[in-house]
């Protein structure tokens, strides 16, 4: 560059003689000298000028040319382009006034610190002096604070959005409130009522005082909105927060509530969910909130995909920032198919020249009889097949137990989850694992009457542990089962799998989903209730199994619906689903095909990040066909598994791979590993019988 501005003074100081040669490496291209010069040695269009000895218009004209030659290839990192492309479309499908989509990049713990600083743009670039900012609550609201670099405004206002909470946690709304107007250097104003009082009657009582009045006087007055959107699972926001202090989540989730926006419960189409609470809330109302001009919702993650649809369906929010994962949820929910891109000055493709479209069939060839009918005739063929492991329990169309049950004096491990996973739950059930087994519709919870049957029907009189993966349905269900099975006598423990570690960073180990790391934690429970564990003991091993358990899975393809048989989202000829779900939720990312290797090392980053760095470990690996995928194909990953874990010091002393937890006909796999201790290795190698999972002799 120094050699460059000596030429470019050289030149100039030779003024009015011949142009300055081109020097030999460029080979006679001005082109790629001129382009050399801008893009590589960073020289301004006058001092390339004065080095060629030509204008400084001529320069212009010249780097243009590079560029259409291609000498010159300006990209845009995909993942910023591709968020870039799903905020314009998010923005175009639900006729936002603005989105911004951040990419879903980083190491896990970054979502939520990322989201607070996209929010903190979207607020700054909203708000203009005199404004008054109603402000809701939460991890996303408080991580907005955090990160929000404020530019001088005058006379702003802060209003507290809800009354406060009872928990007094690090994100209540009074300190949600008091973090973003410090860090606006705007007045806050509070609410100085509780958000849920004790009855109507106390909350019209308190809405009549004069100080409330005048707060809400101004809270109603306010032209900008911040809010965040919290799902019903049990690690959200609102569940935290003490909300459901006073009235179960079954009320909510029952009226099919799937979210709540400052405080207020919505449908899948964002109408207000009418419940026990709305009488007793003080705070914004949607209604109020619909007068607001601009109102910015800031939320991101998979579990709150519909949470999310709901507030953009029902227009509660008109400026979205989200995730790239999350936006192309949500446009996949709603069927859109994103439109390409095209760059500046390329020339549209002629259609005459294309190749014609690959005729593709609208339905996916099954072998049904009536769809209606496919999980009742799947759970009879089973029953049918398995007749040496499984009994139907009487009285329950979905509900089976192991035909050694129930056993005095035993605790007995009950599971269950949505058909579509076989093996999963069902052939789990036998002895040395699963006690029982609870099957709902595809990818739906069994309701609560076969799960409570199954409990009743398995105990044999040292209580009961019920098992399953963190899904709203799934929780809803179980607990509602445990309540009743509790007032029946039967002592009820519960542990919730939660090893994928792409749905949730590892701060919010709670929230993940369970998936095929289910396996683990079903064996090592059913060995101890097997052993004759306590009931208490049992919990304890499940949960162990559980916190060193990880899973992140890959889709290649999707997977098709029995009832409709049409498939159940949409993935390009070239991509990939990085840490989907056993339902098709949305992964981090969608990315080009790589190879095996490559896509091992992806799943395999995520996983060893979690792992102890020292070498001399044991683990247990799990790699899992999704349905489509066959072994020899599992067996290139698994080959790829072992040499990370070799890499790491991690030896392998036991492996598992084929279907253990499948998603209907999906292509694609995942690999679940458990950090193993001498304990939980033992009960691993402990013996069990059933349809799908065998270890050792006869029992």
């Amino acid at each position: 560059m120094t050699a460059a501005r000596d030429k470019a003074k050289t030149t100039k100081s030779q003024a009015g003689e011949d142009t300055a040669p081109i020097p030999l490496r460029f080979g006679d291209d001005p082109q790629l000298w001129a382009a050399w010069l801008y893009y590589e040695e960073g020289l301004t269009q006058g001092e390339i000028a004065d080095a060629m000895g030509v204008s400084r218009a001529t320069v212009n004209a010249t780097l243009a040319d590079a560029r259409v030659r291609g000498v010159v290839d300006i990209t845009i990192e995909p993942q910023r382009l591709a968020a870039l492309t799903l905020a314009r479309e998010v923005k175009r499908h639900f006729g936002l006034h603005d989105c911004l989509v951040v990419p879903t990049s980083g190491p896990p713990g970054q979502h939520i610190d990322q989201l607070g600083r996209a929010g903190g743009l979207a607020l700054i670039d909203t708000l203009r002096s005199g404004d008054t900012l109603a402000v809701a609550w939460g991890r996303t609201v408080m991580a907005i604070a955090r990160q929000l670099r404020a530019r001088p405004l005058q006379d702003l206002r802060v209003v507290q959005a809800t009354g406060g909470m009872s928990t007094g946690g690090p994100d209540s709304p009074e300190l949600c409130a008091s973090a973003i107007a410090e860090a606006l250097g705007a007045v806050c104003l509070p609410l100085t009522a509780p958000g849920i009082v004790s009855s109507p009657q106390l909350r019209a009582l308190l809405l009549e005082e004069p100080l409330l009045r005048a707060q809400f006087e101004a809270l109603r007055g306010a032209n900008r909105a911040l809010i965040g959107i919290s799902s019903l699972r049990p690690n959200s926001t609102i569940h935290t927060s003490g909300f459901f202090d006073a009235v179960p989540l079954q009320d909510y989730l029952a009226r099919n509530a799937v979210g709540v926006l400052a405080g207020r419960f919505l449908g899948p189409n964002g109408e207000p969910v009418e419940g026990p609470l709305d009488e007793r809330t003080i705070g914004l109302s949607l209604a109020d909130l619909a007068h607001i001009e601009r109102r910015i919702a800031v939320a991101g993650g998979f579990d709150k995909v519909p949470a999310i649809l709901a507030a953009l369906r029902g227009r509660h929010c008109n400026v979205l920032v989200t995730d790239a994962a999350t936006a192309r949820g949500l446009l996949d929910a709603e069927g859109v198919v994103s439109q390409p891109v095209t760059k500046r000055g390329a020339k549209p493709a002629d259609p005459a020249a294309a190749p014609g479209p690959e005729l593709q069939r609208r339905f996916v060839k099954k072998f049904l009889n009536d769809p209606d009918d496919v999980v009742d005739e799947m759970l009879d063929g089973a029953a049918r097949a398995h007749r040496e492991h499984l009994v139907p329990i009487p009285g329950a169309r979905r509900a089976f137990m192991a035909k050694d049950g129930p056993r005095e004096g035993h605790v007995a491990l009950v599971v269950g989850g949505g058909s579509g996973h076989e093996p999963c739950f069902l052939g789990y059930t036998g002895r040395g694992m699963a006690s029982a087994v609870a099957v709902g519709n595809v990818f739906s919870s069994p309701p609560p009457d076969p799960i409570l049957r199954a409990a009743r029907a398995a105990s044999g009189g040292a209580g009961v542990l019920f098992i399953y993966g963190n899904y709203a349905g799934d929780t809803m269900n179980f607990e509602m089962a445990a309540e009743l099975a509790g007032e029946e006598g039967i002592a009820v423990r519960t542990v919730v799998t939660t090893d994928d570690v792409a749905s949730s960073p590892l701060e919010d180990r709670d929230g993940r989903r369970g998936v095929a790391g289910n396996v683990f934690v079903f064996k090592v429970a059913g060995a101890a209730c097997d052993l004759g564990w306590s009931l208490d003991a049992c919990e304890q091993a499940a949960r162990r199994a559980n916190a060193r358990t990880t899973t992140m899975g890959v889709a290649l393809e999707p997977c098709s619906m029995p009832q409709s048989r049409r498939f159940n989202f949409a993935i390009g000829p070239d991509e990939m689903e990085v840490g989907v779900g056993i339902h098709g939720e949305p992964g981090v990312s969608r990315e080009t095909m790589r190879p095996a290797d490559a896509v091992v090392d992806t799943i395999m980053d995520r996983i060893l990040a979690e792992l102890p760095k020292e070498s001399g470990g044991r683990v247990a690996v799990l790699v899992n066909s999704f349905g489509a995928t066959p072994l020899m194909e599992l067996y290139v990953l698994y080959r790829r598994v072992e040499q990370r874990l070799q890499a790491r010091g991690l030896s392998v002393a036991r492996n598992w791979i084929g279907h253990y937890c499948t998603s209907l006909d999906m292509a694609g796999a995942s690999v679940s590993v458990l950090h193993l201790d001498d304990e939980l290795l033992r009960l691993l190698d402990h013996p069990c019988d059933t349809p799908f999972f065998r270890v050792g002799g006869a029992v």
